[in-house]
Parts: C-alpha cells; sequence; structure tokens
C-alpha cells in the first residue's frame, strides 16, 4: 500500500464539519440534527454542532439500534477530503447494534 502523505492543520474543527469530512455522517445537516437531537457525544459529554473537536477526542453516536464510538486520529486541514483520506481522520473504537433502540 502507498503510504499518502496528507496535510492536517494543528487546529480544532467543528464537530459536524469534522463528521461530514471524515464520512462518520454523510451531510452536515445530518450531523447537526443528530447533535440538535443529543444523539451525538464528545468524551462522555453531550455535545452542540459547534463544538471543536481535536485529536484524541472519542465521538459517540446513537442512530437507532446502533451506537458507534470513533476516535479523532487527525484533524483535515481543507473541508473537502477524499474518501481514501477519510479513512485517515478516525479510528472506529465500537460497532455495536442492539435489539431495541438505544436512548441518548
Amino acid at each position: 500500500m502507498i503510504a499518502r502523505f496528507l496535510f492536517y492543520s494543528v487546529l480544532n474543527m467543528r464537530l459536524d464539519l469534522f463528521l461530514k469530512s471524515s464520512r462518520l455522517v454523510l451531510r452536515r445537516t445530518a450531523a447537526r440534527q443528530l447533535c440538535d437531537a443529543g444523539r451525538i457525544s464528545v468524551n462522555g459529554a453531550a455535545a452542540k454542532a459547534s463544538k471543536e473537536v481535536k485529536t484524541g477526542d472519542e465521538i459517540e453516536i446513537i442512530r437507532g439500534p446502533k451506537r458507534v464510538v470513533a476516535r479523532v486520529i487527525q484533524i483535515p486541514g481543507t473541508k473537502q477530503v477524499s474518501k481514501v483520506d477519510a479513512a485517515f481522520l478516525v479510528e472506529i473504537v465500537s460497532d455495536e447494534i442492539t435489539p431495541e433502540p438505544l436512548l441518548p
């Protein structure tokens, strides 16, 4: 596999924008709606869409019976990230499906 060297900033990024860039959520609007509904938390605390995420943060997303926990590995330097590069932004810690929907 060819090593990819990307230019990443050391700055933080808004949660909704990061979720879209990393492809954990497909649209920024959907990310905002999940945050408003209390279905996304960062480091164990409910998060607003405007929360700044940084390297090392753990993001938990609950959608119906599915719960995904991802750790931020890198923050992209730009808003647009290719599908291949998006895979290097997060590390999936857990991905669970329960028989009944989870509540926030």
